[in-house]
Order: structure tokens, then C-alpha cells, then sequence
């Protein structure tokens, strides 16, 4: 056929034959492109069943849209009547011919690995949304460009959720070496035969052999059906020990000890990507703690100055290229607690400790620091202090040169003069922001509002003060966050500081992060956002709440899941113990339906502290999900009276009520919610939430378009939101998302 012409396609190669095919390059003169074309052999013309079966893959596969998997164009038959599917064609080659190419190596890196793995698994999960399981899996039927970019081919087997397959009775379909328990034993087979044989994929480019082998096809189905795979860890040493769980858990005999879904399959192999980036950073990368200063002061009355010192050399360190400086909350984690510092040391993997203690009588200031290596206790410097309150700055820049000198840290030019930055020379400005700072870390809406107050009072006494005014953005931001005050108010008065205080100090990071956070949830202007976080990474690329910031706010909400959790892990590098970026981590995993892996690190975020009512209430939410109504009652109801029947705990609790088919409970809290609306602010958003537990649509979207007008902050979740499911095929749902700025 070579050199021949059928109809707009002049045949110029043979790329490849089967039992089901020939396949051709070939030119279409029309669009003057390279495509393949299928051809279905002359002997099975007249094969009933390799009709059908030809038919459904070009039927499987058009029906799909899919970067992952092949385009097919059109169907055909020749004049002779001669079957012929017409596609995409790609440079590149198939996956088995690169794992041959290996000769019995694994595929390396594995990194390359992991990435053939993600998009064979992207390309599933769509097809497994439209209801179409590919049955046939491997390396064979994947071809890898020569961009790196993943084809999945051949859907001659595919078959709809619950539709007969196209088989005499006693026939396999498809490779054996492949196929799953339940497909070689002709047992009902879902969507989960296909995560076995990516398994069985994975595992091959890992070790170079397959799984599971046998002479003839009787003695391999024994071995699938009963035998256990060598781990993949006896046979390649460099495999991780988490990738390799992964591949195993695919591979589970039973379809409900495997992954439930490709995304769930996905979702595991970006969390191990993740944590292989993390973990190689902190090897390479030196890093040093600075605990809380202790107050010796008389009175006990300085804590908020101590805590204030802490984060300014936190701040000024952080900025330090080459070093590793642990954030804020990790390092608060062990106020107060009589801990070795070897001990604190191990626990954030750290090399360094810096430790002090600070004694305040009038105007005078005593203060003591030491710096210890953590790995043997030796004390590398100490130094102290007897000086008026006014040199406070110059005794921070003294301790932080210190550490520089003696760590042989590497300045840039423009810090060579002070590390730490002089946003004030008023003593009583400074202080009035301390206190300010230190309310601002409760979190609380009586501590916000604190923060407000002391914000101003520093403004008032120093209306150059950018810190200040960044610090009044971030308790504003946070009270609109929580439900505590109308989007509105809160947004446009953070946004008037934060634009205060870049006016005042362009490099300030807190003011672009802040910004970056004004710009996505509440004006839903996403370059504008991405803009933001951009600068403020650039001027310190150490900050963790700013990387989790921009995970959460604008990465999650344009859809980059993967980025996401990636940052999200970063910013988990500088700041470990985080009770806030910890969950939000979880909140990450619940939103990508990996409710296991959300349950997780709630766990474990509980135990650091048990009452962290973000935490609790994300628990319920996830109970919920994996259908577990009575914790998820139960948990709820612990925060709704732990938070002082918040609104948004209400919400959640009456979202869970309602789902639980408890009815007349959620429409209690719903009275409640609109009789309290009467007297103070109440999140519409929180309204549309019980409404849809109670799958009330009409009364959601009039709340959502509510909350649209609000501009509430959480609106930004709406397409990813699994409260929200039901709602997904209603055109003024997506109506809705397009006004937001977000994609269905």
C-alpha cells in the first residue's frame, strides 16, 4: 500500500502490525499533516466481532478530549470496503520499545518514571469520566513523543461501565501479562482493572520485568491470581520506599485494597514527587531555628516584645541565601517547653539553635542569646547585652551579624549594612506593632480586632510605618477569611493598607503577599495575583506563609493541584509544625478527593495540638465525605462549641446534618443563620452550603449569587468544592464559575 492514495491520504510508510491491524504513516493532503491510519486486516472483514471491536476504538477514543490520548480524526472504509480508523500521528515511540531500550534496566530517572505514570493516569481519568475502561493497559499501546509528552492508543477494547465486551465466551481480551485477577478469571471488571495494569506498567519501567510471568498463559493467570510480585525495593535498591508502596497498593488482588480512582493514583505520586523535592533540599541545604526568647522581665509582662524580637531575627535570617531558617510557628511549637535543644533539633532538622532570654526594667534592656549546634550541644557563641531600649535595633543587628560571622553565612551587597531592616525609629510606634504582631498570631476574632487597634495606634504615632500598615491588611484579610466581617469592608480597607504600605516600602514581602491574596479572592484578577506572589518570592523566596499563601489562594484556584501541593510542601520545609499550613495541606488533599490521605494529616496535625479548631472542623467535613456521618456529627458539634457557634462551623455542621438525612437539625441551623444574619454579618456562602446539603438548588444559587456580590473569599473553591458535586451540569453553576473567573 505504500506510495498509494485512498481518498485525501497518500500512504508513505509502514509504522507497525497486530492481530487487530496495520498501521501506516501517511499524509493528508487536505490539511497537509502527518497522521496514522489503522487498517483493520482482510481476513477479518468479514469477523463480526473485529468489526465491532474496530468500530468501538475509534467510537472510544473520538469521544474523549484528552492531551493523553490519541485524536482520532474519522472512520473509513477503502473501495474494497477495507476498514480504516484515521489519527493523530505522533514522533516518538512506544513505551514498551523504551523499556526494551533499556535492556532489562529500569527507566531512569525515576522522576521520568513517576511523569509517564501521572499522564497515563490523566488519560484514564477521563476516560474513566466519560464511563470507558481501556481494558488493554500497556507498554505497547503508549506511545512517548519525543516532547516527553504521553499517548495512550488502542481503545479496540474499551468498553462502557456494564456493557458486554466483544468476545466469544472463554476468549480473553487482551495481554495477559497486564490484565487484573478479576479480568483473567472473567469476573466483572470497573474502571479498577485499568489501575492494576498501570500497576503492572509502573512497575516494569521500576525493575526492567514484569510482575508476574508463568509458562503459558495458564500458569501466568495462577501467578496473577495468587502468587505475590517480588517487591520492587528486593530487585532495584534506588527505588524509593514510598514509590514502591505506591506500585504495590495499585497491584492489590482485590480492587478495593487498590486505589480507588486515577485521581487517587495521581494524587499519590505527586504527593511522592513532593516529598522526593523536599527531602533532597533539606539534605543540602544548612538550616538554623531561633527559639523564643524567654521573658525574665519582673512583671512577666513582655512577652509580646520577646515574641516580636524572635520573628524580627527570624525575618532578617530567612533572607540569607544558602540557609534553611525555620518559620515562625514551627519554631513557637516549643515556647515555654524545658526541651534539649538536640532534641528540637532533630525534630525540625536543623543544624542550629539560636536561644535567649530578654529582661525589661523601664528603659533599660538585658538581653542574652547563644548558639548551639544541635548535633553535639556545643555552644558556637554567646552574647550579652546591658543597654537602653532605644539601641534595641543596633542589639539585633549585633546577634544577627554574630550568627553570620560564625555560620560563615554569604551576604549580598545591600544587607552587608543592617540585616535587620529599620521600619521605625519611634520606640513607641514599634512597640504599639509588636503587640499588634503578637494578637495578630491568635488568630481569633477578638485578637484581630485587638491587632486592628494596636495597627493604628502605630500609624497614628508613626504614619511612615509600611509594617504597620501591612500588618492592619493581614488582620483584615483574616477577619473577611473567617466570616468575621462583609468581604466588602474588610477587603477594601486591607487593600487601602496594603497599598499604603508598598507606597511607603516597595521590597515590603508581607504587603505583595497580602496584595497577591486581595487580588484572587476578592477581586478574582488572577495575573494580578500571580504577579503579586511572583515579587514577593522574588524578594524572599523563604517566607513560608507567603509560598502557602500562593498554593492556596491562587495555584489551587487556577487549577494547578499539582504546583499546589508542591509549594504547599515547601512552605512546610521552612515551617514543619505549622497548625495552618499542615492544614491546609489537608485541605488540599480533600478537595482532590483523597479523603484517606486528608484523614492522615489531620491526625497528625491534632496531635500537635488537639483543639486547633481548623483542623477539627476539616475533620468533620472529611468524615463526611467517606460517608462516616456520625464522627463527622460528632466533630462537628465539638467545634460549633468550641468556636463559640461560629458561622462557619454552623455551616458545616448544617451542611452535614442535611446529608445525613437529619432534616429538621439543618433547617434549625439555617433559622439560626438567617436570625443571626439580622443582627450581625452572615456569609451567604455559608447559607448556599445548607442549602445544598439539603440538595435545594434553586435556594443555593440565589445564595451563591449572594455571595458573588459579597465577594466572598471562598467562592474561589466553587469548582472544586465536593460540597457543591450536585451542582456541576447546571449551566448558571458554570455561569457563575465564568463571572468568578474560574473554568468548569
Amino acid at each position: 500500500m505504500i506510495g498509494q492514495t485512498l481518498q485525501h491520504y497518500k500512504i508513505l510508510s509502514e509504522l507497525g502490525r497486530g492481530g487487530m491491524g496495520v498501521v501506516y504513516k501517511a499524509l493528508d493532503t487536505k490539511l497537509n499533516r502527518t497522521v496514522a491510519l489503522k487498517f483493520l486486516p482482510p481476513d477479518l472483514t468479514r469477523d463480526q466481532e473485529a468489526i465491532d471491536r474496530f468500530v468501538n476504538e475509534a467510537q472510544a477514543a473520538s469521544s474523549l478530549d484528552h492531551a493523553n490520548i490519541c485524536t482520532i480524526y474519522e472512520i473509513n472504509e477503502t473501495a474494497q470496503g477495507q476498514l480504516y480508523i484515521a489519527m493523530a500521528g505522533y514522533d516518538g515511540q512506544t513505551l514498551e520499545k523504551k523499556i526494551a531500550g533499556a535492556d532489562g534496566r529500569p527507566l531512569v530517572p525515576i522522576e521520568n518514571v513517576v511523569d509517564i505514570a501521572m499522564q497515563i493516569a490523566r488519560g484514564l481519568e477521563r476516560a474513566h469520566e466519560a464511563g470507558i475502561i481501556h481494558r488493554d493497559i500497556k507498554p505497547s499501546n503508549v506511545i512517548i513523543t519525543t516532547r516527553g509528552e504521553v499517548k495512550i492508543i488502542d481503545f479496540g477494547l474499551a468498553k462502557l461501565a456494564g456493557q458486554m465486551h466483544f468476545t466469544k465466551t472463554g476468549n480473553l481480551s487482551g495481554t495477559v501479562a497486564y490484565m487484573s485477577p478479576e479480568q483473567v478469571q472473567g469476573q466483572a471488571i470497573d474502571h479498577r482493572t485499568d489501575i492494576w495494569s498501570l500497576g503492572v506498567v509502573l512497575y516494569e519501567m521500576l525493575t526492567g520485568t514484569l510482575p508476574f510471568q508463568g509458562e503459558g498463559d495458564h500458569a501466568l493467570i495462577f501467578s496473577i491470581v495468587n502468587e505475590d510480585p517480588r517487591v520492587v525495593t528486593a530487585l532495584q535498591h534506588e527505588t524509593p520506599g514510598l514509590l514502591a508502596q505506591i506500585v504495590h497498593k495499585a497491584m492489590q488482588k482485590n480492587p478495593a485494597g487498590r486505589h480507588q480512582t486515577m485521581a487517587e493514583l495521581t494524587g499519590d505520586l505527586v504527593f511522592f514527587r513532593a516529598k522526593t523535592a523536599a527531602s533532597s533540599i533539606e539534605k543540602n541545604i544548612p538550616a538554623i531555628v531561633v527559639l523564643p526568647f524567654a521573658d525574665l522581665s519582673p512583671q512577666k509582662d513582655q512577652e509580646y516584645f520577646c515574641d516580636g524580637l524572635t520573628e524580627e531575627l527570624v525575618s532578617a535570617l530567612s533572607k540569607i541565601e544558602g540557609w534553611r531558617v525555620v518559620s515562625r510557628t514551627s519554631a513557637f511549637a516549643f515556647k515555654g517547653k524545658e526541651q534539649d535543644v538536640r532534641v528540637i533539633g532533630k525534630r525540625l532538622n536543623v543544624s542550629h539553635a539560636l536561644e535567649g532570654s530578654v529582661r525589661k526594667a523601664g528603659n533599660r534592656l538585658r538581653l542574652s542569646a547563644q548558639l548551639t549546634n544541635v548535633e553535639d550541644g556545643f555552644q558556637l557563641w554567646s552574647g550579652k547585652y546591658d543597654r537602653d531600649l532605644g539601641d534595641v535595633f543596633a542589639i539585633q543587628d549585633d546577634i544577627a551579624a554574630a550568627i553570620v560571622d560564625k555560620l560563615k553565612m554569604k551576604l549580598a551587597g545591600d544587607q552587608q549594612a543592617h540585616l535587620i531592616k529599620r521600619y521605625t525609629e519611634n520606640l513607641a510606634a514599634y512597640n504599639l506593632y509588636l503587640q499588634a504582631r503578637f494578637y495578630l498570631n491568635k488568630r481569633t476574632e477578638p485578637g484581630l480586632r485587638k491587632s486592628i487597634t494596636f495597627c493604628e495606634q502605630a500609624i497614628a504615632l508613626e504614619p511612615g510605618y509600611a509594617l504597620a500598615y501591612a500588618g492592619l491588611a493581614d488582620s483584615y484579610i483574616l477577619l473577611s477569611f473567617q466570616g468575621f466581617l462583609p468581604p466588602q469592608e474588610a477587603m477594601s480597607k486591607a487593600k487601602a493598607a496594603v497599598e499604603q504600605a508598598l507606597a511607603i516600602d516597595e521590597t515590603l514581602v508581607e504587603a505583595h503577599t497580602s496584595l497577591g491574596c486581595i487580588h484572587a479572592i476578592y477581586e478574582h484578577d488572577w495575573p494580578g495575583s500571580a504577579q503579586e506572589f511572583q515579587r514577593a518570592l522574588a524578594l524572599n523566596p523563604n517566607h513560608s506563609m507567603t509560598r502557602y499563601w500562593h498554593a492556596l489562594w491562587y495555584l489551587l484556584l487556577t487549577g494547578q493541584f499539582e504546583r499546589a501541593l508542591a509549594e504547599t510542601q515547601r512552605a512546610l520545609e521552612f515551617d514543619p509544625l505549622s497548625l495552618v499550613i499542615n492544614t491546609g495541606l489537608s485541605w488540599q488533599f480533600y478537595l482532590a478527593g483523597q479523603n484517606d490521605r486528608a484523614l492522615q494529616r489531620l491526625e497528625q496535625t491534632l496531635e500537635m495540638d488537639k483543639d486547633y479548631i481548623f483542623a477539627r472542623d476539616l475533620l468533620g467535613q472529611v468524615y463526611a465525605q467517606k460517608g462516616m456521618f456520625d464522627e463527622a456529627i460528632a466533630e462537628l458539634e465539638k467545634v460549633v462549641a468550641l468556636s463559640n457557634r461560629r458561622t462557619l462551623s454552623l455551616a458545616a455542621l448544617g451542611h452535614v446534618y442535611a446529608v445525613a438525612g437529619r432534616r429538621d437539625e439543618a433547617q434549625q441551623i439555617l433559622a439560626e443563620l438567617l436570625v443571626l444574619a439580622q443582627q450581625k454579618y452572615v456569609s451567604s456562602y455559608d447559607v448556599a452550603l445548607i442549602y445544598a446539603g439539603l440538595a435545594e438548588n434553586e435556594q443555593v444559587l440565589e445564595w451563591l449569587e449572594k455571595a458573588y456580590e459579597e465577594h466572598n473569599c471562598w467562592l474561589g473553591f466553587l469548582n472544586i468544592e465536593p460540597r457543591f458535586q450536585t451542582l456541576r451540569e447546571d449551566a448558571r453553576f458554570a455561569a457563575l464559575l465564568k463571572k468568578v473567573g474560574l473554568q468548569k
